[in-house]
C-alpha cells in the first residue's frame, strides 16, 4: 500500500499540475488557489483496476490511453486531465518521471487537443523556433549549440504548441532540462560524470539548463526539420505545401496514436492554422560528421534569418 504524504504543484507545458509523484525537474510552483489542469496520482493496483488489453503495448480508447513498462509501472492517461501511475515490483521514481514527463504528457496534450511536437524549441529574439527530426538526427545537440551561443531553451523532447486569443501559434515552456548523449557532452566540453544517466548502462544524460531556460509562452515563428544527408556541408531549404504538413505530422510526439484517438482530422485543421503564420525548413547535415555550430551559423545567416525571419 502506498502512503501519500505530500502533493506537489507545478506550472509546466502550459498547465497547472498537481502531483503525488515529486517532479523535481519542474521547478515552477503553482500559486495556492489556482485552477489545476492535470492531476498525477500514485495508485495501488489492488484498489484501482487499470484497463490494459495489450501487454507491453498501448491500450487506446477515445479518452483513455494506458501502457505498461515491465517491472516499473503501469501508466494510464484519462480525458486530458489525469495521469495514474501504478508502481510494479522494481518501481523507480526517476525512471517513472521520464515516462510521466514524456509519453504521458504528450498524450495529455493530444487529449486536450494541443499539438505536441517531438523535438527541441529555442527562443531567438523573442520568438520560438522548433527543431524536429527522427531519433538520432541531433535535435538536442543542435539545441545545445544554440544554448552555448547564448540563446535559451523553451522545451526539449515534447514541444506544446497552443494558440493565443488572437490565434497566434505559441510554444509553452516545459522544464529546464536537456537529454544529451555522451558524445554530445564531449562536443561541448562537458564532463559526463557530472550528470545523471537516464537509464543504467546508457550513455544518455539529464543535463539541467536552469540559467538558459525561457519560462514564458512565446510565439512560434519557424520549424526546422533536421535530417542526415550524404554531403559534408549543411544545407537549408524552405519547405511548403504538403511537405510542411508532412513535417508536422511525422514529428508529432506519439503521432502513431492520432488515428486511434480519432484525432487525424483535428490534427490536419490544427496544422493548417499553424502553417498560416509559421515557416518550415529542412536542414540537411552530414551523416558522418555532425558540426552543430556550423548548423547554428547557417541557420542564423541564411536568407531566411536575421534580415527577415529572426527580426
Amino acid at each position: 500500500m502506498i502512503s501519500i504524504k505530500k502533493k506537489y504543484t507545478y506550472d509546466a507545458f502550459g498547465l497547472n499540475i498537481l502531483s503525488e509523484l515529486p517532479l523535481p525537474e519542474l521547478n515552477r510552483p503553482v500559486f495556492p488557489g489556482n485552477h489545476i489542469d492535470v492531476s498525477i496520482k500514485l495508485s495501488d493496483l489492488s484498489i484501482d483496476k487499470i484497463e490494459l488489453d495489450q501487454k507491453n503495448g498501448f491500450t487506446v480508447r477515445s479518452h483513455y490511453v494506458a501502457f505498461e513498462v515491465p517491472s516499473l509501472a503501469i501508466f494510464s492517461i484519462k480525458n486530458g486531465k489525469e495521469i495514474i501511475v501504478a508502481p510494479l515490483n522494481d518501481f523507480d521514481e526517476a525512471k517513472a518521471r521520464l515516462y510521466v514527463l514524456g509519453t504521458c504528457m504528450g498524450v495529455i496534450l493530444m487529449q486536450q487537443q494541443t499539438l505536441p511536437l517531438h523535438g527541441s524549441a529555442i527562443a531567438i529574439n523573442g520568438r520560438a523556433y522548433a527543431i524536429v527530426g527522427n531519433s538520432g538526427a541531433g535535435k538536442s545537440t543542435l539545441a545545445s549549440a544554440f544554448i552555448q551561443k547564448g540563446y535559451k531553451l523553451i522545451s526539449d523532447d515534447v514541444i506544446p504548441v497552443t494558440f493565443s486569443n488572437e490565434r497566434i501559434p505559441m510554444v509553452q515552456p516545459t522544464y529546464p532540462q536537456q537529454k544529451l548523449w555522451e558524445e554530445s557532452l564531449n562536443e561541448f566540453g562537458l564532463n559526463a560524470r557530472k550528470y545523471q544517466p537516464l537509464f543504467e548502462r546508457e550513455t544518455k544524460y539529464s543535463v539541467p539548463v536552469k540559467d538558459s531556460f525561457y519560462n514564458q509562452p512565446i510565439p512560434l515563428a519557424g520549424i526546422f526539420e533536421l535530417v542526415k544527408g550524404s554531403g559534408e556541408s549543411v544545407e537549408i531549404r524552405q519547405t511548403n505545401g504538403l511537405e510542411s504538413f508532412r513535417i508536422l505530422l511525422h514529428h508529432t510526439f506519439r503521432g502513431s496514436l492520432l488515428q486511434r484517438l480519432g484525432l487525424k482530422e483535428w490534427h490536419f485543421i490544427y496544422s493548417s492554422e499553424i502553417l498560416k503564420s509559421v515557416n518550415t525548413f529542412q536542414v540537411t547535415r552530414s551523416s558522418s560528421n555532425f558540426t552543430p555550430y556550423e548548423s547554428v551559423s547557417k541557420i542564423l545567416n541564411t536568407k531566411y534569418s536575421e534580415r527577415r525571419e529572426f527580426n
